[in-house]
């Protein structure tokens, strides 16, 4: 895994967790970092927990008006109309397209002390939200200001990298909010079914998924990105019943934009980490498993 990411030129940190048998692989996986968009995970855990408890009415509809949206590339940050749609409309922009103006609705909704008391309430300590993503962007903003975003120099200086300024977690803490939300424990009933199901209509296909090209391993998952960072926490269902958590944190050396190898260089180390645990789980020391989807083989 470390060879994977030296490869495509970043630096990786990784935590895989057997959501069966609690067989665990781990690369850095205590190491604090900022995790960007991947925190919107913990947004929703919250949401969907408030909902099980009653607290909150999932399909009430929330107006939007056409200004003040929090800027972003994706869904209602893109947009340019009011519209009206339900908090779980939200969840699932928030988790499809990573849309920042529908996650900024539902920490206003929550708040930052419900979602950070949610994580400590389910042992996570050191997984904590610091700001929106509007205040987030504003940081972003006001370190860039007018320079280029992919100049070195520039990206020194952002203090939405630093882990101990922006919101953090670890990989070895993420694989365990996941882990909590697939058992039942972070949002019991029908609200942990239906975020299990948002986290599945990701339409990322090109980190996490990449490493799992087969039409019969589904793929769960919320990506994060900011300059030289890009991150995806998932979970990948076996057709054999096999159940993997994975969390993986890189950050670039080069500052470009676009680093196709950087973001397939998740994929490729999260598909190494959950071969180790199969092998591991079915007592072979190598080989394969059989024909994967497409033509492919996997373990």
């Amino acid at each position: 895994m470390a060879a994977a990411f030296a490869e495509a030129g970043v630096t990786g940190l990784l935590h895989a967790r057997d959501l069966d048998t609690g067989a665990e692989l781990s690369l850095g996986a205590d190491t604090p970092v900022s995790t960007a968009s991947v925190h919107k995970l913990c947004l929703l855990v919250t949401l969907y927990r408030e909902a099980a408890a009653g607290r909150i009415d999932l399909t009430r509809p929330v107006d939007l008006p056409a200004t003040d949206r929090t800027p972003g590339r994706t869904g209602l940050s893109a947009m340019l109309d009011a519209a009206r749609l339900s908090l779980r409309d939200l969840a699932y922009l928030t988790v499809a397209v990573s849309d920042n103006t529908a996650a900024d609705v539902l920490w206003d909704e929550i708040g930052l002390d419900t979602v950070n008391r949610t994580m400590a309430e389910l042992g996570l300590t050191h997984t904590v939200a610091v700001h929106t993503v509007r205040e987030m962007v504003a940081a972003l903003a006001e370190d860039t200001d007018r320079d280029s975003p992919v100049d070195p120099a520039v990206v020194a200086r952002l203090r939405v990298l630093d882990p101990a300024f922006t919101n953090r977690s670890t990989a070895r803490e993420m694989t365990a909010l996941l882990a909590a939300l697939w058992h039942g424990d972070a949002c019991p009933g029908e609200p942990g079914a239906a975020l299990r199901r948002l986290l599945g209509l990701q339409v990322w296909p090109h980190r996490l998924a990449s490493g799992f090209p087969f039409d019969d391993v589904r793929v769960h998952g919320k990506t994060g990105t900011l300059p030289t960072l890009r991150h995806e926490v998932g979970v990948v269902e076996y057709p054999d019943g096999g159940r993997y958590a994975l969390a993986v944190f890189t950050r670039a050396a080069a500052t470009a934009i676009t680093l196709p190898t950087a973001d397939a260089a998740i994929g490729t180390a999260a598909r190494l980490a959950v071969d180790a645990l199969r092998l591991t789980a079915s007592g072979r020391a190598g080989g394969d498993g059989g024909d994967g989807a497409g033509g492919g083989t996997r373990s």
